[in-house]
């Protein structure tokens, strides 16, 4: 593919270079540059990535895509600012491609490069706070008994009719998003569901991707840290039904039960509402709650669907809720929706019993949020209100600081005993973020103990526990690791947890 066929729709402020150069490849970390390639330099939250040029030239690209004008110039002395760093420039056989929007740009030139795979496919975007993951697997499940050929790309693994492996990011770089894309296309896929985080968003890994169906789930606080503000957090959100610089999605599915949800309604060219409340389009009537299952009878523009559904909880009325909203935007049948809801068995890490034939309930769930913590509480109370809650969490290190003492008084508010421990503490001081999480502990009248290492925290939540009791192993549901501040250990709730009632004489 010529350098000129890469870069249509790119709009440069400035090009030098030839437009009939041979790409081989694109990237956009200079360890993955091949001779041949366009390597495009953005900033990143950590590092910039026009520090890289030289090496991506190095290593045989042969064009660069870059904010910045073609070194060396006053932008790259600022680059380097405060270093001792000599002038250098870039060979005349490199073209240099100055953008306004790197993003944007490395958003287009994947979609280019790779044939516009995304326009073979019907997408349907899921996002929101919580809930995204259940609902993606909800409507993939809903596919494959429609009989499509779909893929499934979120927060637990990437999959296609290829394989599956498992995910790095809830949504991946642009370029690895188009890739997986053209996967999905070759192998003939007809839909992909893809979680669409409000990071992506913000930061345009999916620009340009047209979606058949948008699908919002609900806004609690979350990501502080990087969105700064709870507005500019809902912008990004926003940014889907609005349109990702390809027109907004032909169907919104809107959950009209959060007030931010409400805002969002009219954005899409046809919204479909859910939610419990009366006046939504899909809602729940009559349902039964149980540990093994759900029962409700939906309300819906094309009828009335008995639900029956192994999932557990008045959060997983909504997930199908919303799944349903989908099944109906993408036009399937009430037959396959109702059956593609009843086939999933479970989500991996969502309410994910662990049973060894003990006399108490243990789940292992991915909550991570106070308000997902809440409503993990507020399932198992649901469900067994007399019985004792023994809560297991600990908050993410080099995260947003501020929910952590909320997480606190959540577990709090509704747990009889609380076992404080690690999740996945990075480069912070473990100890540091234990303390911001008693705070909000400590608002409460809850016993709580604390035990850093999360494997004795499992065992001791486990030793504590009484027949009829429920212990709940929050935070890292399907994780299988444990990210430290030098290395990352091998870890996985579930698996701990089976060591445990082991030893406790339990499944032998």
């Amino acid at each position: 593919m010529k350098l000129a066929e890469v870069l249509a729709n790119v709009d440069p402020v400035q090009l030098s270079g030839a437009g009939a150069l041979e790409i081989a490849s694109v990237a956009y970390d200079s360890r993955q540059v091949q001779p041949g390639s366009v390597f495009v330099a953005m900033h990143g939250e950590k590092t910039d990535g026009n520090r890289y040029v030289f090496d991506a030239v190095g290593r045989g690209a042969c064009a660069v895509v870059s904010e910045l004008p073609r070194p060396w110039s006053p932008g790259w002395d600022a680059l380097y600012a405060g270093q001792s760093v000599t002038p250098r420039e870039i060979p005349a056989t490199v073209a240099w491609v100055q953008v306004r929007d790197a993003r944007k740009a490395l958003a287009t030139v994947s979609a280019n490069f790779f044939g516009h795979p995304a326009q073979a496919l019907q997408l349907v975007g899921i996002t929101g706070t919580n809930g995204k993951t259940t609902a993606a697997f909800l409507v993939d499940s809903i596919l494959r008994a429609a009989g499509a050929s779909s893929g499934l790309l979120g927060t637990i693994v990437y999959r296609s009719p290829r394989g599956a492996h498992p995910a790095t990011n809830t949504t991946p770089e642009s370029l690895d998003l188009q890739r997986f894309f053209a996967e999905l296309r070759d192998a003939a896929g007809t839909h992909a569901v893809l979680e669409v985080s409000s990071h992506s968003l913000a930061m345009d890994r999916v620009w340009g991707c047209s979606f058949q169906v948008a699908v919002f789930t609900n806004l609690t606080r979350e990501h502080m840290d990087y969105h700064k503000t709870f507005e500019n957090y809902f912008a990004a959100k926003r940014r889907m039904f609005e349109g990702t610089g390809a027109g907004a999605p032909a169907v919104g599915v809107v959950n009209t039960d959060d007030p931010y949800g409400k805002q969002l309604v009219g954005l899409a060219k046809q919204t479909i509402t859910y939610g419990l409340e009366n006046g939504a389009d899909v809602k729940a009537k009559k349902f039964a709650l149980s540990f093994s299952g759900l029962e409700f009878t939906a309300h819906t523009p094309i009828g009335k669907m008995e639900v029956r559904s192994p999932l557990v909880g008045r959060i997983s009325v909504y997930n199908i809720l919303a799944a349903i909203g989908a099944g109906i935007g993408l036009g399937l049948s009430p037959e396959a929706i109702r059956k593609g809801i009843a086939q999933l068995q479970a989500v991996p890490g969502r309410f994910e019993r662990v049973d060894l034939g003990q006399p108490f309930l243990v789940v292992v769930d991915y909550a991570h949020t106070d308000d997902a913590l809440r409503n993990l509480l507020q399932t198992a109370r649901e469900l067994n209100p007399t019985s004792r809650i023994i809560t297991l969490f600990g908050c993410g290190g080099d995260r947003d600081r501020t929910k952590r003492p909320l997480m606190g008084e959540a577990a709090g508010r509704m747990s009889a005993l609380v076992v404080l421990t690690n999740d996945n503490p990075r480069s912070e001081d473990p100890l540091r973020i234990i303390n911001d999480v008693a705070v909000g502990l400590q608002k409460t009248d809850v016993k709580y103990v604390v035990e850093p290492d999360r494997a004795r925290a499992v065992e001791l939540a486990l030793s504590n526990a009484q027949p009829g009791d429920i212990v709940l192993l929050a935070g890292k549901g399907h994780e299988t690791y444990q990210i430290l501040r030098d290395q990352t250990l091998d870890f996985d709730d579930r698996e701990e947890t089976r060591k445990c009632l082991r030893k406790l004489g339990y499944g032998k």
